[in-house]
């Protein structure tokens, strides 16, 4: 049986409403688009530029660090984590196995293996 709702994130470094690494709620999906649902807003993305899911993710997504943005932390290094449930970003130190996030206080594994990556 099918899920009730789909998911997408970004695949590609693309300037838009979303996060890297993020999964929003599929509004609605056509060939070409789809409509996401951002913080209650819906938003129309490319549907080439996003990888899309039955579920949602349970696990912390590793995304590479932007390169030359002053709202960006610079101590972060070359990757952050970004928490499945609330998608708040995170600094990784070192390589642990879970975290737990300071926003919605949610534990998760982190995808250090996830093959489709967000990248950037």
């Amino acid at each position: 049986m099918p899920a009730a709702f789909q998911w997408a994130r970004l695949k590609a470094d693309v300037k838009c409403a979303l996060r890297k690494g993020a999964w929003y709620r599929i509004l609605k999906l056509t060939p070409t688009d789809v409509m996401l649902d951002v913080k209650g807003t819906p938003v129309s993305v490319p549907r080439g530029q996003l990888q899309l899911s039955p579920e949602p993710a349970l696990r912390w997504s590793v995304v590479p660090s932007p390169k030359h943005t002053a709202r960006f932390p610079a101590t972060w290094g070359s990757s952050y984590a970004v928490c499945p449930n609330c998608r708040d970003r995170a600094q990784l130190e070192g390589h642990p196995a879970s975290m737990r996030c300071r926003r919605c206080n949610g534990s998760f594994e982190i995808a250090w293996n996830e093959s489709n990556r967000a990248t950037g």
